[in-house]
């Protein structure tokens, strides 16, 4: 998940480090699926059009991430469902968060990146796995291109896993609602109860398991 531009030659279009990487998640809220982030250290010129993902259109987003991957080095980093009950969603994000990190680092071969977060906490003192300088930004993913890539990247990646994990689960919808609480999920949920890969740390799903 880098770039296919050599290291050299990207960073000479980038000038001295220290780099900027942008880091975003996608699917904190949702009730079943894991949790997805990704770090995104920009071309020069960046691609023309970054923003928030969830207000581009699908078909916008698909070709910036096209785009993205094409000419941006970046990293995506996993959260699984059982992690995510383990930890709590929010140490779990932060986790994702440092994975798509030390993964874009380790491919780069380049520790000097600076981090801009969507949001209004980093994974500073919340993930020890943690080791870069950050700056969380309200809005972010509006406000600088390279957490907007890294937010459709993230969105784009964490899609196709729902979609994908939908064909063994169709009754829930997840290729529509990727997890979210629909009226669909919610009532496949009380007809058929929650699968291996819904978080029952979430209230929706451990309630389907109470007793009655």
């Amino acid at each position: 998940m880098l770039s296919g531009t050599p290291f050299p030659e990207f960073c000479a279009t980038l000038g001295d480090g220290p780099f900027v990487a942008g880091v975003d998640e996608a699917g904190r809220g949702p009730l079943a699926g894991p949790v997805v982030a990704a770090a995104v250290v920009l071309c020069n010129p960046a691609p023309d059009g970054l923003g928030d993902s969830k207000k581009l259109s699908a078909k916008r987003r698909a070709s910036l991430e096209a785009t993205i991957r094409e000419t941006c080095a970046f990293r995506i980093g996993v959260v699984d469902v059982e992690t995510i009950d383990r930890l709590n969603i929010l140490a779990a994000t932060m986790l994702a968060m440092s994975l798509a990190m030390e993964g874009l680092c380790a491919a780069l071969g380049e520790d000097r990146l600076h981090t801009l977060i969507d949001g209004n906490l980093t994974p500073e003192g919340r993930c020890d796995r943690w080791r870069w300088s950050a700056r969380a930004i309200v809005g972010g993913d509006g406000k600088e291109a390279a957490i907007g890539a890294a937010s459709i990247l993230a969105k784009e990646y964490r899609d196709r896993l729902m979609v994908a994990a939908s064909a063994d689960h169709p009754e829930y919808g997840w290729d529509s609602n990727k997890g979210y609480g629909s009226k669909t999920h919610m009532e496949a949920l009380r007809l058929h109860g929650p699968t291996p890969l819904h978080r029952r740390s979430f209230a929706p799903v451990s309630q389907m398991e109470l007793p009655v």
